[in-house]
């Protein structure tokens, strides 16, 4: 009896809203390669800590105070005075960190086997507006708890836009809504931290997401399963999302939980890099830090900003970074997508790409020395020869022949 309630209540839905052809394109009948490894787990891992974010966040606002006379009080009154409001909090700053953790070793493996290739080129553009996305998200937020290096940070960051030749000042006042960081900046940034960023963010990753079962999933082979099919039009390497790989996904959720909890419950503030030792002091406009650097995440760019002596092009460098990762569909020319089966030249250059990458993260960090800059230079040289390197290694690239079906190596 109760079968046949539910039956016909599906039936009901099924009437109304496509809920069980929804369910069958993106899980049951969604059919992706039988290799995928190590390196597929990072994508759902992403969409956990999302989630994971958005829930802590919207416990998180119900004590905090948008006010720049206020917040720092209220942080410390949810760490010391909510029920569980230090498990949240550090939840919370854990995650931020975590989903950028999650989401480098996504876009690594990307490269690595040639995600971004045709046909889907506009999954990495849409991966790549969620990166950015994140990079608001997380900038906005890092101003909320309003400590030293909160306010002072942001500072920093704001006033970088003023170096735009003629609407550089202008822009860096409409940012700010002051001439210097203030209780209008504050509830600004919270507007858009915890509602325009957030809406802007889902609706790219669920972009992100149709874009990818449109085309289907990648490979570490880089074959593609469509073309081999049975008389029934199942792909011969590929098995149904559901339940192989949302089991399997599972097992990573699992294992990343343990790491996240050990973070969470032992070391939050992981040595002063998820939490600075700084921001546990109240924002004093009078008084600047000694060392003023953003969030880990950020540094990379930051190192990169900081080695070119000229403000406005320092910028630019920083920006074109990050605009360049929107053009490699079209700067990697290679017809093959896994490294797997792509040349040594190939392999050296990523491996001196993502060596660039640590390096100018670490610099980040550290003070801006002469001998520190100089690396800085150097390392920002690689992280960009890399793209050019590869544009033209890539048009007569000598690669391995790639097989007909996927491998199961």
């Amino acid at each position: 009896m109760m079968g046949k309630t539910m039956t016909n209540l599906l039936a009901w839905i099924d009437a109304r809203f496509p809920l069980t052809k929804m369910w069958e394109e993106h899980l049951s009948k969604y059919y992706a390669p039988k290799n995928f490894n190590f390196w597929y787990f990072f994508g759902s891992l992403a969409l956990l800590v999302l989630v994971i974010q958005i829930v802590t966040g919207i416990f998180l606002t119900m004590n905090y105070k948008p006010d720049a006379g206020l917040a720092f009080a209220s942080v410390e009154y949810i760490m010391r005075d909510v029920n569980w409001g230090w498990l949240i909090r550090y939840m919370h700053s854990t995650g931020a960190s975590a989903f950028f953790i999650v989401v480098y070793l996504h876009m690594f493996r990307g490269l690595m086997y040639g995600s971004y290739k045709t046909p889907r080129e506009l999954i990495w553009i849409f991966g790549m507006f969620v990166y950015l996305a994140l990079m608001a998200e997380a900038f906005m937020g890092y101003l909320l708890p309003w400590g030293q290096m909160s306010y002072w940070g942001a500072q920093v960051i704001i006033s970088l836009f003023g170096a735009i030749p003629v609407v550089g000042d202008d822009l860096a006042l409409w940012i700010r809504g002051d001439y210097v960081i203030s209780d209008a900046t504050l509830n600004r940034f919270f507007a858009f931290h915890v509602i325009a960023v957030p809406l802007v963010l889902i609706a790219l990753v669920i972009a992100h997401i149709i874009a990818l079962h449109e085309v289907g999933s990648n490979n570490p082979d880089g074959v593609d399963i469509k073309k081999l099919k049975d008389e029934n039009g199942v792909p011969l390497d590929g098995i149904p999302f559901h339940p192989y790989y949302t089991v399997k996904d599972i097992v990573g959720v699992v294992v990343f939980l343990m790491f996240f909890s050990i973070v969470v419950f032992y070391i939050p503030e992981m040595g002063g890099y998820f939490l600075e030792h700084a921001n546990f002091i109240p924002a004093d406009p009078l008084k600047t830090p000694e060392h003023i650097a953003p969030v880990w995440y950020f540094t990379p760019y930051y190192a990169i900003l900081r080695a070119v002596p000229d403000k406005f092009l320092g910028v630019v460098a920083m920006f074109a970074a990050i605009a360049v990762l929107f053009f490699l569909p079209w700067i990697d020319r290679s017809p093959v997508r896994s490294i797997r089966y792509r040349s040594t030249a190939y392999k050296v250059i990523l491996t001196l790409f993502v060596i660039s990458f640590l390096a100018l993260g670490w610099l980040g960090m550290q003070p801006a020395t002469p001998v520190l800059t100089m690396f800085a230079r150097i390392f920002g040289a690689i992280y960009f020869g890399f793209f050019v390197a590869l544009y033209f290694i890539s048009k007569n690239e000598k690669t391995k022949p790639v097989p007909e079906r996927v491998t199961m190596k």
